[in-house]
């Protein structure tokens, strides 16, 4: 399964997540940098979708849209989907996931979810059916029957245990997966005391979510023009070295610390 655009061309490498401080000028420099690929979790992003309306007015067929919904009920995403359409008056979205899926979900009702995205898929409505999981197992429960088109996935510096199974299997069924929660929340960009080198850039962060071979693209959320331009500056960057990853293996593993009473990582 292969990510393009209507037109045919591969996801940039960076996607633009909506953040509450995106404004509209932010979307439009993302794409007239080279982004293609953006999305939003819902219709509190107003700034974000007032940017990106006017691209697709006339660069429809070079843009990725893509978007989802936590929603478990049917109706109230078909309901979501109708109001993507009218608000950013286009006739499909590229890529609609249902989110966070966890082990708290009855994965039968996930899965009569994603036969309806396949149904969408197959009137037009959607081009490609997506999930996204901090959840390894359910990861690779979604990739080995491929419940799924795409799979956007946690990973980062600290968070690699998804290259031991999860990015090898989504590589192997050809399932795109987008890296999310690459700076870690921002932990990633503050250092260690145990740690005497400089702190990882979030560019760097992003740089090392893509060495992967299984990631398409990562995606950024910049809260300023300032963010986005340090950011882009992965467009055009060099792959990591070895020595690279080697040190940045190296930090996420003290950044990630016993992670007990944390958030973070409580999603195993």
């Amino acid at each position: 399964m292969k990510l393009t655009t209507l037109k045919g061309n591969p996801p940039s490498i960076l996607g633009l997540g909506a953040s509450l401080k995106t404004d509209a000028k932010i979307v439009n420099t993302a794409f007239n940098s080279g982004i293609n690929y953006f999305f939003f979790y819902n219709f509190n992003y107003q700034s974000f979708l007032d940017g990106l309306k006017p691209i697709l007015a006339t660069q429809r067929e070079k843009v990725l849209v893509t978007s989802g919904s936590t929603q478990r009920d049917i109706s109230t995403l078909r309901q979501y989907l109708e109001q993507i359409r009218q608000r950013l008056n286009i006739d499909v979205v590229d890529v609609f996931f249902t989110e966070y899926v966890s082990p708290q979900d009855d994965m039968e009702r996930v899965q009569t979810i994603l036969d309806e995205f396949r149904s969408w898929k197959e009137k037009g409505l959607i081009r490609y059916v997506g999930a996204t999981t901090h959840n390894r197992l359910i990861a690779l429960e979604l990739i080995q029957s491929k419940a799924c088109d795409v799979l956007m996935h946690r990973y980062n510096m600290a968070h690699r245990k998804a290259e031991e199974n999860v990015l090898p299997a989504a590589f192997q069924a050809e399932i795109p997966v987008v890296a999310f929660t690459c700076t870690r929340w921002g932990s990633l960009l503050k250092g260690h005391p145990e740690w005497n080198s400089q702190a990882p850039t979030a560019a760097d962060c992003y740089r090392y979510a893509l060495h992967n071979q299984a990631v398409s693209l990562a995606l950024t959320a910049p809260k300023s023009r300032q963010e986005l331009a340090e950011n882009l500056s992965v467009l055009g960057a060099p792959h990591v070295s070895p020595d690279e990853i080697y040190q940045w293996c190296k930090y996420g593993d003290l950044i990630y610390g016993t992670g007990e009473d944390s958030f973070e990582t409580q999603w195993l």
